[in-house]
């Protein structure tokens, strides 16, 4: 099964920026496809874990978190659908934060940042190494965002449902492929 690589916080707000697509051309041996500008990959021919990130690493300009999850893994998230079937309201984003190990924390849920009726960012569940919820598009989200962290007691690194859902098609059609 291939292998989805998540770099933590490169390519935000001009810190830690590099070219995506030139690191998966130079990761071709893995047959590395990169997903958007914001550090994600699915990597096809993934070898031992240890091998391939390695090889990433050596490759980077910086240092960063990566974490690494099997395709299969998201493929069952999508399929349980954690946001249900009703549609998003235009001005929240739903998330998915991957931790980067299994935490030893887990927070009563929901949990709103900052409390009260004015929140930025809303937990509404977990499953295993997934957190997921909604935000709103605010200067001061990502700083909120930042706090699963300590919630969980891991490091983690968040991207937006569709993007997920992006990967799982590509997951799957891979698999159709072969």
């Amino acid at each position: 099964m291939a292998l989805v690589v998540f770099l933590r916080g490169v390519n935000v707000g001009g810190h830690r920026t590099f070219r995506p697509s030139l690191l998966a051309r130079e990761l071709a041996d893995y047959d590395v496809v990169n997903v958007g500008a914001a550090g994600t990959f699915l990597v096809r021919k993934p070898a031992p874990r240890a091998k391939f990130r390695a090889a990433l690493l050596a490759r980077l300009p910086f240092e960063t978190k990566v974490v690494l999850c099997d395709g299969r893994d998201l493929i069952r998230l999508e399929r349980q659908n954690p946001f249900g079937a009703e549609p998003s309201p235009p001005d929240l984003v739903r998330f998915v934060s991957i931790l980067s190990r299994f935490a030893p924390l887990r927070p009563p849920l929901p949990i709103t940042l900052p409390p009260g009726r004015d929140w930025l960012v809303r937990v509404i569940g977990s499953r295993e190494r997934f957190v997921f919820g909604v935000y709103r598009r605010r200067m001061k989200t990502i700083g909120y965002l930042g706090q699963i962290d300590k919630l969980f007691g891991v490091p983690a690194t968040t991207r937006s449902w569709s993007t997920m859902v992006a990967i799982v098609r590509m997951l799957k059609a891979g698999k159709q492929a072969r």
